[in-house]
């Protein structure tokens, strides 16, 4: 069994670029789970780094949907302005029907097998947004394919986000959250399937590329009903799931309670974040929600570890 127990790290072991007399305890906001305009956030990675400087954080990671388009630009704007950043991404999983999310951070993204997935679920978004058009026209709502590709710029996929963003522009909906929940969630009239990942299968991946990987807001919108402490187990149990998105607005101050106790009783890490979309998402600001610097050591020692396990040529963190 996987089992991954506390223990200190400092940055220079993960990046060459660290003091290593500053050490990881100074680091007292540390956000994990951000989205550039490279996915679904609104801001440009660039824009995205500055407002999180501007915020007052140490760290940020850049956890774009199924892609890793924003690392490059993210660091050099990450050392231009003397701010901690983390690489990572968010790969969309199913179990059972219901969607799961999977961060996995420093791995190898031109580790083939994770390549070849990660290219197939951007295609399967993207190749939905006909049909989901198609269906909002059934029902009456205004709307054209050249509105939703006129909202997605910069980013390798389209989807739900911005045929919900198309949707605000024409003035159907006043925001992303009312566009969803009227006609883009599970079970509503706008929303199409599309191909994901079974998560132990995206946890194999994400360390067979050297990366950590972390279940994201396991407790939020519908993937409470599956994500129970007995799955967790056997993801860490036969996968090696390294940790859970604990602190995150999805999830009230019990569920928070209850799913720390988990990841302590299961030897997993717990993170924090504020899965920041610029705009796109209501009650989301930079740093609401952080991570603590005991966890983030872990997170990084983890990392070290997986890295080496897998001989994976994996990104560095950037911690000035």
């Amino acid at each position: 069994m996987y089992n991954y127990q506390a223990s200190s790290v400092n940055a220079d072991s993960i990046s060459g670029d660290t003091d290593p007399a500053k050490g990881l305890g100074q680091l007292v906001r540390i956000d994990l789970h951000t989205h550039s305009n490279r996915s679904d956030g609104t801001d440009p990675v660039d824009v995205l780094i500055r407002h999180a400087q501007q915020a007052g954080l140490d760290v940020i990671a850049l956890t774009d949907h199924d892609t890793a388009d924003g690392w490059a630009e993210a660091r050099r704007a990450a050392e231009e302005l003397g701010i901690g950043f983390v690489p990572g991404l968010e790969i969309s999983c199913k179990l059972n029907g219901i969607s799961v999310h999977l961060l996995g951070y420093l791995p190898d993204p031109s580790y083939a097998p994770l390549a070849k997935d990660l290219r197939i679920v951007r295609e399967g978004r993207t190749d939905r947004i006909p049909a989901i058009v198609a269906r909002l026209n059934s029902i009456g709502v205004p709307l054209t394919v050249e509105e939703v590709l006129a909202q997605a710029t910069g980013t390798p996929s389209v989807g739900r986000p911005h045929v919900a963003d198309a949707l605000v522009a024409n003035g159907t909906v006043a925001n992303r959250t009312e566009a969803f929940d009227k006609y883009l969630a599970d079970g509503r009239a706008g929303h199409v399937s599309h191909y994901a990942l079974e998560p132990g299968h995206a946890i194999d991946l994400v360390r067979e590329a050297g990366g950590v990987p972390v279940i994201a807001h396991p407790w939020g919108r519908s993937s409470y009903k599956v994500m129970t402490e007995d799955t967790l187990g056997r993801l860490v149990q036969d996968h090696g799931l390294a940790g859970i998105e604990v602190d995150h607005q999805d999830h009230s101050p019990e569920s928070r309670e209850a799913l720390r106790a988990i990841a302590r009783n299961l030897g997993m890490i717990y993170t924090g974040s504020s899965d920041h979309h610029g705009l796109g998402k209501i009650d989301h600001d930079l740093g609401v929600n952080s991570t603590e610097p005991e966890q983030f050591d872990r997170l990084l020692e983890i990392a070290k570890a997986n890295a080496v396990s897998a001989d994976a040529a994996v990104p560095e963190a950037y911690l000035p």
